[in-house]
């Protein structure tokens, strides 16, 4: 007879070359009751040693071939078309991947009974009297947003047993693609670059780490449902960036604080946004770490 403790879950990681997704990888493919497979948009995995497929969300053939071939019992997808702006300019892009793609991953998850767990976000909110539960009602403002509530809905009627983590402001060490935003700041500012930041945009910056350990959870509980997945402390992009600043030594004159109105973005931003997240901290055992506690494992990891 097999011992429980020998049994694995088979865990597809979409979108496995993006912030989150690196995160994932690292973290899963060191346990060993996990079976994992990898895949992105890019031709090879950025972190090496994994079981990688490429993969087209978009591509409803190529959906149901991975999946239907790895048979796994779990799905997170965190795959997402994230520019803010371009999502205006490139509205059909942005709806292929972020709904047409997340229809797909439902489908076929849903045709094998294996458990989707998404990523969302606040965007799906207007900002108007943030921070947001997870049964206040969504009213986006900008085309992105449009799509993640869009993609939530067609979760939500596939039929697929799933979770929705939203979320918003990621950071954390990210080795490979664009820098996160604090690692942005930090070398902004040791350039000696001037860099302004928005004082009106509130929420709760969250450590990657702390998506990666909530996902965990998830899966050893099979929780399913919306929560909300943010840190611990709500606070406007301006402050955020200085508490950077304050923690890496770096020059706080650099930093110059402007509105939102004066960037003149082609997409509107929610303001007072965020996330409320008692749900999530009572059901699954979540456990925000303070910002400090993060910048020091960053600081460590990344050595800077």
């Amino acid at each position: 007879m097999i011992k429980s403790d020998l049994i694995k879950n088979r865990l597809l990681v979409i979108g496995s070359n993006g912030m989150l997704g690196q995160r994932l990888v690292e973290y899963f493919s060191k346990d060993q009751k996990i079976e994992l497979k990898c895949a992105s948009a890019e031709n090879e995995s950025f972190i090496p040693g994994v079981d990688y497929t490429q993969l087209d969300i978009r591509q409803k053939n190529n959906v149901r071939e991975i999946i239907l071939d790895f048979f796994p019992d779990f799905v997170i997808n965190a795959a997402a078309f994230t520019n803010v702006d371009k999502s205006e300019s490139e509205r059909e892009t942005a709806w292929k991947i972020n709904v047409t793609g997340v229809e797909n991953i439902a489908l076929y998850s849903w045709t094998i009974d294996a458990h989707l767990i998404h990523i969302s976000t606040d965007y799906i909110f207007d900002g108007k009297n943030g921070p947001y539960s997870e049964s206040d009602k969504p009213n986006p403002i900008g085309y992105y947003g449009r799509t993640k509530l869009a993609g939530e809905n067609s979760i939500r009627t596939s039929g697929v047993r799933f979770t929705i983590l939203r979320t918003n402001i990621l950071y954390g060490p990210v080795r490979f693609g664009r820098p996160d935003f604090v690692k942005w700041v930090i070398d902004s500012l040791r350039s000696n670059k001037e860099i302004r930041i928005v004082t009106d945009q509130i929420g709760n910056p969250t450590f990657i780490d702390d998506i990666v350990a909530s996902i965990n959870k998830i899966i050893e509980s099979k929780k399913e449902g919306i929560y909300n997945i943010a840190g611990k402390e709500t606070l406007s992009r301006y402050d955020f960036t200085i508490r950077i600043a304050k923690y890496f030594g770096l020059d706080e004159k650099l930093i110059m604080p402007i509105l939102t109105d004066e960037l003149r973005q082609p997409a509107p931003r929610p303001l007072k946004s965020g996330l409320l997240t008692l749900k999530a901290e009572t059901e699954i055992g979540f456990k925000p770490r303070p910002i400090e506690s993060a910048f020091a494992l960053i600081k460590k990891e990344l050595d800077i």
